[in-house]
């Protein structure tokens, strides 16, 4: 093994980052913004059904926490709270079907990213495997999942269990310098055997959440050595025990730096790389289009499996920001995915606001001066993320297919950045597509040629309107204004 790394604050790394980030894409970012102010309010759209489909879309991904976390994640509590457990039987229902399938009579969301050895941290004796912190733990997430209809989950490790670690510590460290590679891919195994004969399906795996972060609750650094070894170690090992799970790398910054080029120079690696992973952490839509995300991913699918907001208060512009982010990674980077952060935080948590679809309160928070709506052990929408996400996961059910939009530019040829549309088709074969405004002040009307002389319903959704009914619409050609701060859904009828 290779020397252990020096320890990197993941927030205060984090934030520098996204501040270097958005001072790099500034001028271009700036410029469509600035193009799009100067009076553009309309515009003509085609769909082009006509076209070969451009992807397969399979469905969003949630997180869930299933145990507790400090208050602006500082360190790990033993007190036992997490969802389902803290809700009520009645709301735990209420969850399944208003949340996590959006009120759909199927299905909603596809994925639930479970975080090892942070919201799944008991241990065994020789801590070195995982299993339930509290009764009944992995038997309520199966109870989620199976009545939520989610395929399954995506169980990625925060920190790997203690028993591995240099600091024998689920906070910071990195791996023992005399780990027995193959015992750990037999422990890690193990983990999922654990989830899975307790009624779990394991949909994806990743072996680091953030590699080069240390934080002051759950992680691990590694080295790109380290990761390549463990990974060449333990990706074989779950590939024969779970041959339908798909791995992903390297739950940060994907292929682009030091970790994921490792992975890329090695053929075995590649060969058990499903998709790679990024964090764009409340990152302008914009990014998505002026970027190119595919070009070193060696043929692998690329997503965003971890999108919240770090810092700064919740606003309105955020909420279409987030609902374009899911549009631009597929639109422009033909992801076939896109994960929330958090279902639910819990209201006694700092960070609930700006990481969660909704808040519930545990019983430990009797403080009632803030949430007075929800009482222990119910939950409530968080609608500034909620409204942002719920209409794909409403409308754009799993394995769409998504078709291309021939759509105006500006004449140094970019894209609309503030005004989005993406189409698709159910797997029923039903026409359905999304627009987007999001300018604080202006209206946009959108021309769009559907290619077919069926009716449309509307469907509003904003920072406080969700599922707004707005009427039928006849084609081929409609004429949608949509009002600043909104995204609309027009799906084909009946």
């Amino acid at each position: 093994m290779t020397a252990t790394p020096r320890p990197v604050d993941r927030r205060s790394v984090l934030r520098g980052l996204l501040a270097a980030g958005a001072a790099a894409s500034l001028p271009q970012i700036a410029s469509l913004r600035s193009a799009q102010a100067a009076g553009i309010t309309t515009g003509s759209y085609a769909i082009r059904f006509d076209q070969a489909a451009k992807q397969t879309i399979a469905g969003l991904g949630f997180e869930i926490q299933s145990d507790s976390i400090g208050s602006s994640n500082q360190g790990m509590p033993d007190l036992v709270s997490g969802v389902p457990y803290d809700l009520t039987a009645s709301e735990r229902t209420r969850f399944y079907q208003q949340m996590l399938k959006a009120g759909r009579s199927d299905r909603g969301f596809r994925y639930c990213r479970l975080a090892m050895g942070l919201y799944h941290r008991g241990l065994t004796a020789d801590r070195k495997r995982f299993v339930d912190r509290y009764e009944g733990q992995t038997a309520l997430l199966a109870e989620m999942t199976t009545q939520a209809n989610v395929e399954g989950l995506a169980v990625e490790y925060w920190s790997p269990a203690p028993g591995w670690k240099d600091n024998n510590n689920l906070i910071k460290g990195t791996l023992a310098p005399d780990i027995d590679l193959a015992a750990f891919g037999d422990a890690m195994v193990d983990d999922l055997e654990y989830l899975s004969d307790r009624g779990l399906k394991i949909s994806w795996w990743g072996l680091q959440n953030e590699p080069r972060f240390l934080t002051g609750y759950s992680s691990c650094q590694y080295s790109a050595a380290q990761y390549l070894a463990a990974f060449k170690a333990v990706a074989p090992k779950i590939k024969a025990a779970y041959p339908g799970v798909k791995i992903h790398a390297e739950s940060q910054y994907g292929w682009k730096k030091e970790i994921g080029q490792a992975l890329s120079g090695s053929p075995e690696a590649m060969g058990l790389v499903d998709g790679w992973s990024f964090h764009r952490i409340g990152e302008d839509s914009t990014t998505q289009i002026t970027e190119n995300l595919t070009s070193g991913a060696g043929g692998k699918p690329v997503f965003n499996n971890e999108f919240e907001y770090l810092n700064g208060a919740m606003s309105d512009w955020r909420t279409i920001n987030t609902a374009q982010s899911i549009m631009n990674w597929m639109t422009f980077q033909n992801s076939p995915t896109w994960w929330w952060l958090h279902a639910l935080k819990p209201t006694t948590n700092a960070e609930s606001e700006n990481y969660g679809l909704g808040f519930w309160r545990p019983p430990n928070d009797t403080d009632f001066s803030h949430h007075p709506n929800i009482q222990v052990g119910h939950w409530d929408f968080n609608p500034r993320n909620w409204n942002a996400v719920s209409g794909f996961v409403k409308y754009m059910p799993w394995d769409s297919v998504r078709y291309g939009v021939d759509e105006p530019r500006h004449t140094d040829g970019s894209y609309y950045a503030e005004h989005r549309i993406m189409a698709w088709r159910t797997p029923q074969g039903k026409p359905v597509f999304a627009v987007t405004n999001r300018s604080a002040t202006e209206s946009f009307t959108y021309t769009v040629d559907t290619q077919t002389a069926a009716t449309f319903q509307g469907n509003r959704y904003g920072p406080a309107t969700n599922n707004q009914n707005l009427g039928t619409k006849a084609g081929p050609t409609l004429e949608i204004t949509v009002p600043p701060l909104s995204v609309e859904f027009w799906i084909r009828t009946p």
